[in-house]
């Protein structure tokens, strides 16, 4: 099935293009699932620090982009292991359609053996997220999501959480590994949300946080230094599933700006806390 830049205007093929995409995400998974049998973590290098990638990674990606350039061939790539890339992840690519990759998001977790990893895959077009999709094949899930159809995890449809107070929630983050300047208002809001909700969770994956926050398992995620590979997808999961996504000012840069608030009804005390401690009056 090959689609068109006009089908993504016409809800029916946008659907038809989502269902495509989540079954590439379920392959990709099942193969990384595979892979992790027999994993050789001699292979494993060094991006930068901190940043670890490994072959099946980069095999991952190479799957990937062959399937989705079948798939619409009129759209380009922002991929985080540099293939055909557009992008660096932090500068929006322009006002055409380009596919965002994370073949292996949670690459850290893989390598050490914990199953929290997943495949995510979206598609912005003319700067509209249309459609993304999330394997987390230890888990056997597939979610997916389309412009104006909502999310949907293995064909049931999902609702974020309504709850709106930290006494409510169990909130998600992910712990900086690089850019530690703003290590002390980090620490601050943790510390605070700590103290008021049910917990924090640290999984290790932005791609399972938010597809977990969009399923409405966590009330509200939160993180910054991301790359738009590693929200893309579940950003759009989250708000077809009724949430709201902002940066930490409560503006639309989060996709490419490295700041993210993803929730349901905790959306609000969760921007007020943490934009009183990241950009005080």
């Amino acid at each position: 099935m090959t689609f068109s830049l006009q089908d993504l205007h016409h809800p029916a093929r946008l659907q038809a293009l989502a269902e495509a995409l989540a079954q590439i995400t379920e392959r990709i998974g099942h193969f990384l699932q595979a892979e992790r049998a027999a994993f050789d973590p001699s292979r494993v290098e060094h991006k930068g620090l901190n940043d670890l990638v490994s072959y099946v990674d980069r095999q991952a990606e190479q799957q990937a982009i062959a399937a989705l350039q079948a798939l619409l061939p009129e759209a380009g790539f922002v991929t985080e292991e540099g293939t055909l890339a557009h992008s660096d992840g932090r500068t929006h690519p322009g006002p055409g359609a380009y596919w965002i990759i994370d073949p292996l998001d949670g690459t850290t977790n893989y390598i050490h053996g914990l199953g929290i990893y997943a495949c995510s895959i979206a598609l912005l077009h003319e700067r509209q997220l249309r459609v993304g999709a999330i394997a987390v094949p230890v888990r056997q899930e597939v979610f997916m999501a389309w412009q104006g159809g909502g999310a949907y995890l293995n064909g049931q449809r999902l609702a974020v959480s309504p709850a709106t107070t930290f006494g409510q929630s169990l909130l998600a983050t992910g712990f900086p590994y690089q850019r530690f300047e703003r290590m002390a208002e980090y620490l601050a809001v943790i510390e605070q949300m700590m103290h008021t909700s049910h917990g924090l969770r640290r999984m290790g994956s932005a791609a399972v946080d938010l597809a977990w926050t969009a399923a409405g398992r966590f009330e509200g995620f939160f993180e910054y230094n991301l790359k738009a590979w590693d929200a893309a997808a579940g950003i759009l999961l989250v708000q077809e599933a009724g949430g709201t996504v902002t940066d930490f000012r409560g503006g639309e840069d989060y996709l490419f700006g490295g700041e993210i608030i993803a929730a349901g009804g905790i959306h609000a005390p969760m921007l007020d806390l943490i934009g009183r401690h990241w950009y005080p009056a």
